[in-house]
């Protein structure tokens, strides 16, 4: 990575979104304990779509929930498991809060996109596939073979907004990286071999859950983590969400910070954390 391949990094929201305290941060209630019983959900949080503009082409990591989750009745399973959603998530996603109008309100028209990496296949990071035909779509394979596992639709995986005619999905399997500054990480995967986008295996909230680390000389280093965390501060004190396997987000968080400190100022960008917008502000505005 000799020389700048990352032109500019923003952010966009595809609406916002109402979930329980315990999801944030993990308690010893059980999950569909609180799940069916919090009466308490935090104010509205921003569902985060990243936007990279690389020599190569425009770069997505996520790409939002749908608004057609909150317009079509039939967008949820219905039964016992369309109630698990109404009681996971509210959301509030205006006209105006689509992937496609939001990248048109900062200059991008959503055909030049040329990649999307899906740090996984929950609602709120795949809604904007249908709008993304002409892109590469990238999952890690770990993740895409979660889809064949019983029950996907209670796991959170609603295949029928995933696997979508039309789309060219791209399934990677980390492998070793000889590259000092992503220690402890020995794994990933180089997006375009230049040392500017990599992929990390961040298993936890998913089995196959992936993260990005965007790499420009003389800036400071951002990684965008999905839903590893929901606020950076809360992954820094190693504190670990309420939805997920506990054990591999603890390791998992352990990994960020040790990769935090042997990066100075390495900004977290989670995909639902409030500040999130000013922190990317913050990052991109600084020079090493």
């Amino acid at each position: 990575m000799n020389r700048a391949t990352i032109n500019q990094v923003s952010m966009v929201s595809t609406g916002s979104v109402s979930i329980h305290p315990e999801h944030v941060s993990a308690t010893r209630k059980p999950m569909y304990w609180w799940l069916f019983t919090s009466r308490r959900w935090t104010q509205p949080l921003p569902i985060n779509v990243y936007v990279i503009e690389h020599r190569d082409g425009l770069v997505l990591f996520d790409t939002g929930q749908d608004r057609a989750s909150v317009t079509d009745p039939g967008y949820f399973p219905g039964g016992i498991t369309g109630v698990m959603y109404g009681r996971l998530a509210r959301f509030d996603i205006g006209p105006e809060q689509t992937l496609t109008a939001q990248l048109a309100a900062i200059g991008y028209d959503i055909g030049d996109v040329h990649t999307a990496v899906i740090s996984h296949l929950h609602q709120d990071h795949i809604g904007g596939l249908r709008e993304l035909t002409g892109a590469q779509i990238v999952t890690s394979q770990r993740e895409w073979e979660t889809l064949a596992e019983p029950q996907p639709e209670l796991r959170g995986l609603l295949t029928s907004h995933i696997d979508l005619p039309g789309l060219r999905w791209r399934h990677i399997t980390p492998e070793p990286l000889a590259d000092p500054a992503l220690a402890p990480f020995t794994t990933g995967h180089d997006l375009f071999d230049d040392g500017s986008m990599v992929l990390l295996p961040t298993p936890g909230h998913t089995p196959g859950s992936l993260s990005m680390l965007v790499r420009s000389p003389g800036r400071t280093p951002l990684l965008m983590v999905g839903d590893l965390t929901y606020d950076s501060a809360l992954l820094e004190r190693g504190q670990v969400p309420g939805v997920g396997e506990k054990r591999k987000l603890a390791d998992t968080t352990q990994m960020i910070n040790e990769l935090r400190l042997r990066n100075p100022g390495l900004a977290v960008l989670a995909a639902h954390d409030p500040g999130a917008a000013s922190g990317l502000a913050a990052a991109v505005q600084t020079h090493l």
